[in-house]
């Protein structure tokens, strides 16, 4: 069977010596490594997933916010730039309606003044939003500026351009603009 030898590599079948290797550490604490090793990157990807998730939350309601007070403060710009002589009081009552703190008390001081000029000057004009912005934010409170243009019924006079600096002021789920300031 010399051909055999050569066709299976020249050795003869021969029994080959075995060698078992023993683990280093018994199989339980292998075990248990893994175990703890798991659940440590567990706790640690619950805990990346939870803080991504409550930022995403905060930034989520941020824009809520921010969109709230360039909103109201658009509607209440249009509002202050809207005359009706015909509706003064229901005018009035808009802008009374929509706001606060230190605004809330000068207009409410005014009002009876905003209602007769609007009446004896037969008062009509339309405003409309031409830009706004989020000037700052800190906290419930935002500084949104406004562009408005302001069209008489008039035809004979030219569109005012106005641009306005609104505190706006969130309480609870409603916003109120708490100051107007005129910016030239």
């Amino acid at each position: 069977m010399p051909e055999d030898d050569a066709v299976s590599g020249g050795e003869p079948d021969t029994p080959v010596d075995v060698v078992y290797l023993r683990p280093a550490q018994p199989p339980a604490q292998v075990e248990r490594i893994a175990l703890v090793i798991g659940l440590v990157a567990g706790v640690v990807l619950a805990a990346l997933v939870g803080w991504l998730g409550f930022r995403t939350h905060e930034a989520q309601k941020g824009e809520t916010q921010r969109t709230l007070f360039v909103q109201t403060a658009q509607d209440v710009a249009v509002t202050l730039s809207t005359a009706d002589y015909e509706h003064a009081a229901a005018d009035a009552q808009r802008i009374a309606d929509a706001a606060t703190g230190g605004f809330a008390d000068i207009f409410a001081r005014h009002r009876q003044a905003y209602i007769d000029t609007a009446t004896r000057t037969r008062t009509r004009s339309l405003g409309t939003v031409t830009d706004a912005g989020l000037e700052s934010q800190k906290g419930d409170q935002g500084r949104v500026l406004v562009a408005v243009t302001v069209k008489s019924a008039d035809p004979a006079q030219q569109p005012q351009f106005l641009r306005m600096r609104l505190t706006v002021q969130k309480t609870g789920d409603v916003a109120k603009v708490s100051d107007v300031a005129f910016v030239s």
